[in-house]
């Protein structure tokens, strides 16, 4: 028997008073600004909802009408560790060539005490090979980034290979496990 692809549409939470400055967020839990918003492009709106756990994801299913759905601790955000708060143009000024260093190590980058974007990678792949529906994930950056570098074979040195609108969905087609680009920006 041959499977088909599987949807999987992916969308980065509403806007938090963090995101709004420029904070990296990682696992801290701003709620979402009074008034934030989203919607859904129509190819979304009949599929099931998995959210991450935090509440940005959780307040913004809840704005998508499914408080509900099911937290998938997999879908997290990138662990920042002591980074966590900070501004990354900051962190550049302040760690200079350390700081370009580091982010040279494009998919093996790493902020201090924290994860690297191969493990967030990881982690989300083995929730990606376990799916049986289609799925619209409510996530984070971070891990959004990480599906389009396993889908594309972007190793997140340089630029990514296409230009992510954070208010938009992301689909991909989840075909043996694996991710390709379906379509970018939708609203």
């Amino acid at each position: 028997m041959i499977s088909r692809p599987i949807l999987l549409a992916l969308l980065r939470h509403a806007e938090t008073q963090w995101s709004a400055e420029g904070r990296i967020q990682g696992r801290a839990d701003p709620p979402l600004l009074a008034g934030a918003s989203c919607r859904l492009p129509q190819e979304c709106r009949d599929l099931r909802i998995v959210t991450s756990p935090l509440a940005r994801c959780v307040q913004t299913a809840a704005l998508l009408g499914a408080p509900q759905a099911p937290r998938e601790p997999r879908l997290i955000e990138m662990h920042w560790g002591a980074w966590q708060g900070r501004r990354l143009e900051d962190l550049r000024r302040e760690l200079g060539d350390a700081m370009r260093e580091n982010e040279a190590r494009g998919l093996d980058f790493r902020p201090e005490g924290g994860e690297s974007p191969r493990e967030v990678a990881e982690r989300v792949m083995k929730w990606i090979k376990e799916l049986k529906e289609p799925t619209l994930g409510i996530t984070h950056r971070g891990v959004i980034r990480a599906v389009l570098a396993q889908a594309t074979g972007w190793d997140m040195t340089g630029k990514p290979p296409a230009k992510l609108d954070w208010q938009a969905v992301h689909l991909f087609r989840i075909d043996g496990g694996r991710p390709r680009v379906d379509k970018l920006n939708l609203k």
